[in-house]
C-alpha cells in the first residue's frame, strides 16, 4: 500500500509538471515541423521504445481482439484527435493560452460522468469546477494572450480536442486493456503514430530528417518523447485505473500554471499579475476537486 501511494504521488507529479511543460515544447517544435508529422514521429518513437522495454522486462505482449479494438479507440481520442489536433491549433495560439483551454477538461469529465453514469456531483466538486472556470475566465479575458487572426478557430478546435480527451478518460476507466501499462500505452502510441503518419501524408505535409532540425527542435522532440510520452502518458494511464477520472483530470488545472510560467520564461509570452492571480484560483479549484473523493470514502 505504501509503495502504491508513492507511485500514485509520482504519477500525479508527472502529469502535472511534465505535461505542463509539453505545451512549450510542442510550441517550439510546431514552429518548424508540420503538426501531424511532428505528432507521428513523437508517438511512434515513444511507443516503440515502450514496447521494447516491455519485451525485455518479459511483459506479455499478446493482446485480445477486444483489447486491440479498445487500444485503437483510446489512441484516437487521446493521441490522434485529443493531442495532435490540439498541437495543430498551437500554430495560432500561445502555448500558455492553449493550456488554459485544456483546463476545461475537469468540467467536461464531471458533466459526462453525470450524463453517462448518472453520477452526482458533490458540493466540493462543483465548487472546484466553479473556481476553475473563474480562474480560466480571468486568464482568457486578457487580449494580450491571442497572437493571430486565426486564434478564434484555434480556440474552438482546442475545445473540441478537450472534449475528445475527456471522453477518452471515461472510456479508459471502464475499457478492457492490457494490464501492463507499458504494453497498453506503447501499443496506443504505435497505433496513434501510424494513424498520424497517414493523416500527415493525406495533408501532403513535408517530412524531414531529425538531422536537419534545429537544436531547439531536436531537444524539444527528445523531451516530448521521453518525458511527455513515455513517462507522463504511462503515468496518466496508470492513474485512470487506480483513481477516479475526474481526479486525474485535475492535471488540466495545474498544467496551465506550469505552461504560463515556462512560456513567459522561455518564449517571452505574456505573464501579467492577472495571470498569477488566476493561477492561484485554479490551484484552489484543484484542491477542492482532489479532496472530494477522500471525503466521499470516509462516509
Amino acid at each position: 500500500m505504501k509503495n502504491a501511494k508513492v507511485l500514485i504521488i509520482l504519477s500525479f507529479i508527472a502529469i502535472y509538471v511534465i505535461w505542463g511543460s509539453t505545451y512549450v515544447f510542442n510550441k517550439v517544435a510546431v514552429t518548424e515541423l508540420p503538426p501531424f508529422f511532428l505528432a507521428s514521429i513523437r508517438f511512434f518513437t515513444a511507443g516503440c521504445i515502450m514496447v521494447i522495454i516491455a519485451y525485455f522486462t518479459k511483459a506479455n505482449l499478446k493482446i485480445s481482439k477486444q483489447e486491440f479494438k479498445n487500444i485503437c479507440i483510446t489512441s484516437f481520442f487521446f493521441l490522434v484527435y485529443g493531442n495532435s489536433v490540439f498541437v495543430w491549433a498551437l500554430q495560432f495560439v500561445d502555448s500558455g493560452f492553449g493550456s488554459l483551454i485544456a483546463s476545461t477538461n475537469p468540467l467536461y469529465v464531471l458533466i459526462m460522468m453525470r450524463i453517462i453514469d448518472r453520477k452526482p456531483m458533490q458540493n466540493k466538486s462543483i465548487l472546484g469546477v466553479v473556481l476553475g472556470i473563474l480562474g480560466m475566465i480571468l486568464l482568457v479575458s486578457q487580449k494580450e494572450l491571442t497572437t493571430s487572426k486565426d486564434s478564434l478557430i484555434g480556440i474552438l478546435v482546442m475545445l473540441s480536442c478537450v472534449l475528445s480527451w475527456s471522453y477518452g478518460s471515461i472510456f479508459v476507466s471502464k475499457a478492457k486493456l492490457p494490464k501492463n501499462f507499458l504494453v497498453s500505452t506503447g501499443y496506443q502510441m504505435v497505433i496513434g503514430g501510424v494513424f498520424l503518419a497517414f493523416i500527415s501524408a493525406i495533408f501532403l505535409e513535408s517530412w524531414s530528417s531529425p538531422i536537419s532540425w534545429t537544436t531547439n527542435v531536436q531537444l524539444s522532440m527528445f523531451l516530448l518523447v521521453v518525458f511527455g510520452g513515455i513517462i507522463a502518458f504511462t503515468s496518466f494511464n496508470y492513474l485512470l485505473k487506480v483513481v477516479s477520472p475526474e481526479k486525474v483530470s485535475t492535471s488540466a488545472y495545474v498544467n496551465p500554471v506550469i505552461a504560463l510560467f515556462m512560456g513567459w520564461y522561455f518564449l517571452d509570452e505574456t505573464l501579467t499579475l492577472q495571470s498569477v492571480i488566476a493561477s492561484v484560483i485554479l490551484l484552489t479549484g484543484v484542491y477542492f476537486i482532489t479532496s472530494r473523493k477522500k471525503i466521499a470514502n470516509n462516509k
